[in-house]
């Protein structure tokens, strides 16, 4: 991916006085020895348009607890002949609709009840365990097979009511499918996997999955037994728990890179498609 240094040598030039903005961004790389992370930005109106942009910071503490995939906020500073980022903060994924706060009491009753129930949740740079799960073509899936190409994940329930959850998600992936058309398949594969087992069964997953893709073999909608797909999902830091015929879940989208070791883990929905596209692009960039 190319960054924009050139942006932030423009926006020096048009600022005589010291600025300071709020802003806002994915994580996309942190290098403590450099001092300085590259943030896939969201707009600042009258400012900047949303980009993948490099940010210096006056401490390389600055950077702690940061890693791709990190939503963050920072003021942006910019006086005369020089830049920084600082007061960096990782922004946690809140909402205040019903079913994430269900969700949060939930989540914490459960860490109450079993600390250790964080346990055996990837960390950035660990290696993905295998699984084998069957797709929409009835196909076993295996992630070990899938070695050598960086690999987005995240997961789904059919009759998710909310525009703003599941189909987010699935948006989120289909927009993906479009900007790295030339790699979908070759060197980019997405899995969806279904956290509702019971009554997101194979007929309704390959009509679900029709209305998202027409390439099955690098796009796949995955489902299996309940605790296959539970262990799956805790892997990647995902709970769920049925409640009055619906699923109570969190929202997490992770990417692996081709050694199969998990490069990012995006927490919640509000990331925009460019800000994950921009993960993935850093991710497929590696050599």
């Amino acid at each position: 991916m190319k960054y924009v240094p050139l942006i932030v040598a423009a926006l020096l030039v048009v600022v005589s006085a010291e600025e300071r903005r709020t802003m806002t961004g994915v994580v996309l790389k942190v290098d403590p020895a450099a001092r300085t992370m590259i943030v896939s930005t969201d707009k600042v109106a009258g400012f900047m348009e949303a980009m993948a942009m490099p940010f210096a910071v006056p401490q390389a503490a600055m950077l702690s607890g940061l890693k791709p995939g990190s939503t963050i906020e920072f003021t942006y500073v910019v006086d005369k002949d020089r830049s920084h980022a600082e007061n960096i903060k990782v922004r946690g994924f809140e909402s205040l609709e019903q079913k994430p706060l269900e969700l949060r009491r939930l989540k914490l009753l459960n860490g109450i009840a079993s600390p250790e129930s964080r346990a055996g949740v990837l960390k950035v740079d660990e290696r993905v365990p295998d699984f084998v799960l069957t797709d929409q073509a009835r196909q076993r899936v295996a992630f070990s097979k899938l070695a050598g190409k960086v690999v987005a994940v995240t997961f789904t329930y059919i009759r998710c009511p909310n525009p703003a959850y599941c189909f987010r998600l699935a948006s989120n992936f289909a927009q993906l499918e479009k900007r790295f058309k030339d790699r979908v398949g070759r060197d980019l594969v997405f899995l969806t996997i279904v956290i509702d087992p019971e009554h997101d069964q194979q007929g309704a997953l390959a009509d679900y999955a029709r209305t998202w893709t027409t390439n099955p073999a690098a796009w796949h909608f995955l489902t299996g037994p309940l605790p296959e797909i539970k262990r799956v999902s805790h892997l990647f830091g995902v709970d769920f728990w049925g409640d009055e015929g619906s699923i109570i879940h969190s929202f997490n989208t992770a990417v692996i890179d081709r050694q199969g070791k998990l490069a990012a883990n995006l927490e919640g929905n509000l990331f925009t498609p460019q800000q994950l596209g921009d993960v993935v692009q850093t991710v497929l960039d590696r050599r």
